[in-house]
């Protein structure tokens, strides 16, 4: 899907020409790798095999399988890390998919007990892999996000045709504005189909919308859980901050500083923040994450002098930039795709024990905590009382708030599931 995407850009700014050189290119380098992993897989195939033995003796109860190439150590430290590494937790053997774009690891390396990113590239390590999960006897999972577009429905198929029990991660709306694409891939909406018609399937929503959603669908709420996002509330709450030169003087050059890190896409709502970023000179707003599409361009929002745009940091360094916010806000316009989101943004704030206003999404309702604000009138109004409202009751409320959603706690649910489907299996 990536790769179709990627041609396609090519052709447009480079032609036809530039097209066929590059793919040469890279089925030359295809092959050069392939025969370099395996020659590297030959030579090294017994001290492979030791670090398999190793993982498979571990304290583990069940196997997931997570495929699609998000990566690991990105800017982005989100949702299918953090779940992966708290169910990690509760004796569930993780092997995460990464590859040569995403992290170099060779076949296989240990993150923390459970928990290995592995490289599918080359089949003769893939085949002895999957040998070793059958002879195991533990019950096996697929785990797929519904944002995974690089994902074939082959796959899926020879997974399930192999014993194994679909996962499913519905954590979006199927919409094309989510991936910067004009289209939905076959592929997504063909696993969609199969996850919530197929009542074998296991599907874990993250919004209300998308449990709704699931549920009309399949016609019976079986087997669908609703899993919301969380927060590595130590990560910020018990964070060592460290003083970052650029946020001390943006501090000492305006009143208060209003932030927001994430994604910078079509579903920010620019005009709001540049009617607030005018009518409040003394402010300064601080944007941090990556930009997604030509709307941040299109909007002009960075010709406003006291507005401040930074690229994604890095997930370690984000408490120390997030820090300096006075109030950290969600300003997001309300669409299909806002109304099934639920922000991690969301309850890292509240982790950082910072002000919180939100748009009126309908996630964010569910949360003491997050203040809404329904359009510029209200998010002024928040912003003019938000010393006298963060009061020490609040911050309770906040903390509050961040332990009862954490990761830890959002992989139970997921855990519940699993094992009321391991006990109808018995059952049945």
């Amino acid at each position: 899907m990536k790769m179709i995407t990627k041609i396609k850009d090519i052709y447009n700014r480079e032609g036809i020409l530039s097209v066929g050189k590059r793919g040469v290119k890279y089925i030359i380098n295809r092959i050069r790798i392939g025969l370099l992993k395996k020659v590297t897989y030959m030579i090294k195939k017994s001290k492979i095999n030791a670090s398999l033995d190793e993982m498979f003796s571990g304290d583990y109860e069940r196997i997931i399988v997570f495929r699609g190439t998000f990566g690991w150590n990105t800017k982005l430290f989100q949702r299918h890390q953090q779940i992966a590494k708290s169910l990690a937790k509760e004796k569930c053997l993780m092997l995460f998919e990464v590859t040569r774009h995403t992290e170099k690891v060779n076949f296989l390396n240990k993150v923390s007990e459970n928990l290995y990113l592995i490289d599918y590239e080359l089949d003769l390590f893939v085949v002895e892999l999957n040998r070793r999960i059958n002879d195991s006897g533990k019950p096996t999972y697929l785990q797929i996000y519904s944002t995974a577009w690089d994902i074939d429905f082959k796959v899926i198929e020879s997974y399930i045709s192999s014993g194994y029990t679909l996962l499913y991660e519905y954590i979006d709306e199927l919409n094309p504005v989510v991936a910067g694409l004009d289209y939905i891939p076959e592929n997504v909406i063909k696993i969609f189909d199969y996850a919530l018609k197929n009542k074998d399937v296991l599907v874990v929503t993250s919004a209300s919308r998308l449990y709704d959603n699931a549920r009309d669908l399949r016609k019976t709420d079986e087997f669908i859980t609703l899993s919301s996002n969380g927060v590595d509330v130590a990560h910020f709450f018990e964070h060592d901050y460290k003083n970052v030169e650029c946020m001390e003087e943006i501090k000492s050059n305006y009143d208060l500083i209003i932030g927001y890190y994430g994604a910078i896409a079509t579903w920010f709502d620019y005009d709001t923040v540049k009617e607030l970023a005018k009518k409040n000179p003394n402010v300064a707003f601080v944007i941090i994450g990556v930009v997604c599409d030509n709307s941040l361009k299109e909007s002009r929002l960075e010709e406003c002098s006291n507005v401040f745009i930074m690229e994604a940091l890095d997930y370690d360094i984000l408490p120390d930039y997030a820090n300096y916010f006075d109030i950290a806000w969600i300003p997001f316009k309300i669409n299909d795709v806002t109304k099934s989101t639920n922000p991690v943004k969301a309850f890292e704030y509240m982790a950082l024990g910072k002000f919180i206003i939100s748009s009126d999404l309908p996630e964010c309702r569910k949360y003491k905590s997050i203040n809404i604000a329904k359009n510029y009138e209200e998010y002024q109004k928040l912003i003019d009382e938000f010393r006298e409202r963060a009061d020490e009751d609040y911050k309770k409320l906040l903390k509050k708030e961040a332990l009862e959603n954490s990761w830890d706690n959002r992989a139970k649910d997921i855990l519940m599931l699993m094992e009321r489907y391991e006990e109808y299996e018995r059952k049945n």
